[in-house]
């Protein structure tokens, strides 16, 4: 059996719901999530009803979004990643109200429902003292705030790898991926119009150009010309969010690393080929690596902590605690 197609066939097993084309399908929307169904079609050698269909199946099945991320970092903006530590009957209340703010991105509940862990985009130092000594929550049942800043990516957001699937071969990759960015530039600055762009495609990535007129009250060139750019310069991002549950992952983690200032860049490049790792960043405090991991049970975790995370040198100590319940990812969605 060739071998890209005994890799579909095992990870057919491992994701369950999914079969080779639907892992294809997403493995192209993760290479660019604004590629016309028509062209993902081409290289797939399948029809664009095909694609659409499996498409809409993936957001019922998988809860598929596609999603406009803006990088704080090309705007000159930090991303902060906070714990509160609370006592569990306020646990749930404190990460829906959290959710619904507009500067939280990733949030969710972990260590037995006693911590919220969020990442915030404050867009400037103004709002980024306001967040942190005025506007997190202050109360008897939050029992303790930290704020950790991030001080670079190794692996998630703007810097990931195009997969970890590895459902599409090198030239099916290749006809996919859109052009690199030029991240050489200095920190940009948005307009009015940037800003409403940005606003769509955050609820929605693949937003369709005359949705973004009608937005903007711009011509159809003029958008194009302004998306691209956003794209190019790496301000704006097309990023996939789905359940991870149904494709065989029933455990997600947090690790909290503290690791020698001298093997941080060694420790990040590692972490960020892992496949288990879906997050992996440095940051300011004691535990100075913080890194998301999926598996499919406890007894994977015990393997990755031991095997993978143990032999790697500089890895002074490690925290670990599950996510028990994600609240959002981007954008909120209030739970039913």
């Amino acid at each position: 059996m060739p071998r890209t197609a005994a890799r579909l066939n095992r990870d057919h097993l491992e994701y369950g719901v999914l079969d080779p084309l639907d892992l294809k399908l997403l493995h192209a929307l993760q290479l660019d999530g604004r590629a016309p169904f028509n062209r993902i079609a081409a290289v797939l050698g399948v029809s664009d009803h095909t694609v659409a269909r499996r498409y809409r199946r993936l957001r019922d099945s998988v809860r598929l979004r596609v999603l406009g991320v803006t990088d704080g970092s090309r705007l000159g903006r930090d991303t902060w990643i906070v714990r509160l530590r609370c006592t569990p009957d306020i646990a749930p209340q404190l990460a829906d109200a959290l959710a619904r703010r507009p500067d939280t991105a990733y949030l969710g509940l972990i260590s037995g429902g006693t911590e919220v862990m969020c990442g915030m985009k404050p867009r400037s130092r103004q709002e980024r003292d306001e967040l942190l000594f005025g506007r997190l929550p202050r109360s008897p049942s939050v029992t303790s705030v930290s704020a950790h800043c991030v001080l670079r990516h190794f692996y998630g957001g703007p810097l990931s790898l195009p997969s970890k699937i590895d459902a599409l071969g090198p030239e099916e990759e290749a006809a996919l991926r859109p052009p690199s960015t030029d991240r050489r530039e200095a920190p940009l600055s948005l307009d009015q119009t940037d800003e409403r762009l940005l606003a769509v495609l955050r609820h929605d990535g693949r937003a369709p150009l005359t949705e973004l007129q009608s937005a903007t009250g711009l011509s159809e060139g003029v958008v194009k010309r302004r998306l691209d750019r956003l794209r190019s310069t790496g301000v704006l991002y097309i990023d996939t969010q789905f359940d991870h549950e149904p494709l065989g992952h029933a455990v997600e983690a947090m690790l909290w690393l503290t690791v020698a200032p001298a093997a941080l860049a060694a420790v990040g490049s590692a972490l960020a080929e892992h496949r288990e790792v879906r997050f992996a960043a440095a940051t300011t405090g004691q535990a100075n690596v913080v890194a998301a991991t999926l598996h499919r049970g406890t007894a994977e975790l015990y393997t990755y902590l031991s095997d993978r995370i143990g032999v790697l040198e500089g890895v002074q100590s490690v925290e670990t605690a599950l996510i028990l319940r994600q609240v959002k990812e981007y954008t909120y969605e209030p739970v039913r």
